[in-house]
């Protein structure tokens, strides 16, 4: 991490010490922070009944090791969450694989809370969107 203004804001105090390095930040404090996270995801699934949810996908390509991915995103009144990502690398991204995905995440966050799903328009996408409606008869 790369603090540029850290230890500016007062020059003669020293009471915040040396920035700490990634792997100390690793172990007790990710794992606290990751529980906290843990925590606030399954709050905001508790307001899913009440206020149901958009689903959202989102494919991207990692530069650097040519690894194809695709998130899935939940939004709400109380704000977005990630929910998953999935590796797609090598796999031939038809309707009938994008529609396999779509309905994995759908039977995860229970349909029923779903009232839209937005994905990217690309032709395997929309035909998987009209494959998955008469699926789920939604």
């Amino acid at each position: 991490p790369i603090f540029p203004t850290y230890g500016q804001c007062n020059p003669k105090s020293r009471a915040l010490g040396k920035p700490l390095i990634a792997y100390k930040l690793s172990g007790p404090i990710l794992n606290e922070e990751a529980e906290e996270v843990r925590k606030w995801i399954e709050e905001y699934k508790q307001g899913w009944p009440r206020t149901c949810i958009t689903l959202m996908s989102d494919g991207w390509l990692n530069k650097v090791s040519k690894n194809e991915y695709l998130n899935f995103l939940a939004y709400s009144p109380k704000g977005t969450a990630f929910l998953s990502n999935k590796d797609v690398s090598g796999k031939k991204k038809d309707a009938n694989f994008m529609v396999q995905l779509y309905d994995q995440i759908m039977e995860e966050v229970r349909d029923k809370h779903v009232v839209q799903f937005i994905t990217d328009n690309a032709r395997a996408c929309v035909s998987a969107g009209s494959k998955l409606m008469d699926k789920r008869s939604i």
